[in-house]
């Protein structure tokens, strides 16, 4: 890309921005196919120069390239503005930095290959539950409750119930490996791809969930385990997915109540 490739560029830049229609960018890079020429790259190194070069070439390229309705004469208060113009935000990116700038979006790894980041461990689940957990763990505790014939009606309870308390911890622990892979999919694939995940998990287990048990506790470890088995290939975190993420997918969609531990006919 040589000067002459750019001026009507500037020109429009500066023009709309002087008459209002358009606010001037904070930046603005130069990219081409075959990459910038030397005598440009140098130009927008300088932006004092750069600015002297675009007045010269005004009537050249910009006086009658701006728009075709007119043509536009650099003087009085055109020219006032673009000598106070801050030629500085004019620069250049090389394929590479756009590359490289691009693989910190969460379109790189659709796009370009190469796969996802490595990503980081779930954290812990907090003894004292978030309340953002409420729901889900409600219904843990719902179904709990009906596998022994008698409500539990906090988290207290489970100390009498070592098997139960010890199923609880799991479940929690399944609903963070969900989460953490959540929020990881927030910076490394398209918004959207984990709500599909989550789509996926609950038309692979919904049949099971909607059959008969003998009580919640027996429907929440059917569907749990059917989580497990769900192919998930198809979506864009399929290579970074674990077992216990389709299965904290579960609690995620009951902590909605998209699925429920619970049936009326139980």
């Amino acid at each position: 890309m040589r000067p002459a490739s750019i001026w009507v560029e500037l020109g429009k830049i500066i023009y709309y921005s002087y008459i209002g229609e358009y606010t001037p960018p904070r930046k603005h890079y130069f990219v081409a196919s075959l990459g910038i020429g030397t005598t440009l790259e140098r130009l927008l190194n300088k932006p004092t120069e750069l600015r002297e070069k675009f007045k010269e070439n005004w009537d050249a390229h910009c006086k009658s390239g701006i728009t075709s309705t007119q043509d536009i004469e650099l003087r009085g208060q055109l020219l006032s503005y673009v000598d106070a113009f801050e030629f500085s935000i004019f620069s250049s990116k090389s394929h590479v930095e756009l590359i490289e700038v691009h693989s910190h979006t969460g379109f790189h790894a659709v796009r370009f290959g190469g796969g996802l980041p490595v990503r980081p461990g779930p954290e812990a689940p907090p003894s004292v539950p978030a309340v953002s957990e409420s729901r889900y763990i409600r219904q843990i505790l719902d179904a709990y409750g009906d596998h022994l014939g008698s409500p539990l009606h906090d988290m207290s309870a489970l100390v009498a119930h070592s098997m139960l308390e010890k199923d609880f911890r799991r479940q929690r622990e399944r609903f963070y490996h969900a989460e953490a892979l959540k929020n990881f999919s927030r910076d490394t694939v398209p918004e959207g791809t984990f709500d599909d995940l989550q789509d996926e998990v609950y038309h692979g287990v919904i049949d099971v969930t909607d059959s008969a048990h003998s009580n919640g506790y027996e429907r929440m470890k059917a569907t749990v385990a059917q989580a497990s088995s769900v192919a998930l290939t198809a979506n864009p975190l399929a290579s970074v997915i674990k077992s216990q993420d389709r299965q904290g997918i579960c609690h995620q969609l009951a902590n909605e109540d998209r699925l429920e531990w619970m049936m009326d006919d139980d």
